[in-house]
């Protein structure tokens, strides 16, 4: 019988880079929340492990050990056929292969297999996050999470179709040791005090990202000029970009918008946390 799986966007609000270890693994402190719009998976037990790929943006993703929902499963020691329905861009900075990987561990935790919590860890820096796929602080390198209350946040995603290579994004980075958040977050009661709040933090990834990527500047600036706007900033190492509203009829309208304008651009009103 076949299990099904939910894979959310994973928007940083904030990100943070605050130094780097001696390994080169860069430190974060970074503010995650996760969107109601993501990719789907179809998990059949069986005796071999396959893969099959569907969805919008199937194109270009392998269905083979280089997946991280194939070594998701092999570390977890889970076989059978898992169908992956591609709707989240790929390479757009919003955890994608990552939220694929978690909910693979999550069936496979549901299922009542033990396996070393450490594996989300050596799988990527935002597979941990990815498994609690609620609104969280994460520090460190990703291995220190925090879980936070923040209010529904009506948001819009913007993606222009181009895909950033981070080690690019990080190789730009002009400096590696910036302030983190501040020690204490406040209990934010509307999204407008969220968003009031976050306009005092930053994602230090955005200015070499728009420096390689144009693209991601425009997006930027074509969110900024939507009505009722409150925030706009790119998430993670890029391409994706979001826009916070009030409400989610102001998010849809702007999608209205920024979609007539752009008919080659993925486009998605949704609710953050």
């Amino acid at each position: 019988m076949a299990i099904e799986g939910f894979a959310p966007a994973k928007i940083n609000l904030t990100l943070h880079v605050t130094g780097r270890r001696d390994d080169g693994y860069h430190l974060l402190d970074s503010l995650v929340v996760f969107a109601d719009v993501g990719d789907t998976l179809e998990f059949t037990p069986g005796p071999e492990l396959s893969m099959s790929i569907a969805g919008e943006h199937a194109k270009g993703v392998p269905a083979d050990d280089k997946n991280l929902v194939w070594k998701a499963a092999v570390a977890a020691g889970w076989t059978g056929h898992i169908n992956l329905n591609k709707a989240l861009p790929h390479g757009g900075g919003i955890g994608g292969g990552s939220s694929d990987a978690a909910a693979t561990l999550r069936m496979i935790a549901d299922q009542g297999v033990e396996f070393p919590s450490e594996i989300a860890l050596t799988l990527g820096a935002d597979v941990p996050v990815c498994m609690v796929a609620k609104a969280t602080r994460m520090q460190g390198i990703g291995e220190r999470l925090q879980p936070l209350s923040l209010p529904q946040l009506p948001a819009l995603l913007v993606n222009p179709g181009v895909e950033v290579p981070t080690g690019a994004v990080f190789s730009a980075l002009q400096s590696r040791d910036n302030p983190p958040m501040p020690d204490d977050i406040p209990i934010f009661e509307t999204s407008e005090a969220c968003a009031d709040w976050l306009r005092e933090q930053r994602n230090d990834l955005e200015p070499p990202t728009k420096s390689i990527a144009p693209e991601v500047a425009r997006v930027l600036d074509d969110l900024s000029d939507t009505k009722d706007v409150l925030l706009a900033r790119m998430s993670g190492s890029g391409s994706t970009c979001f826009a916070l509203y009030p409400t989610m009829k102001a998010a849809h309208f702007a999608a209205y918008e920024i979609g007539a304008a752009h008919p080659d651009w993925w486009c998605r009103a949704t609710q953050l946390n």
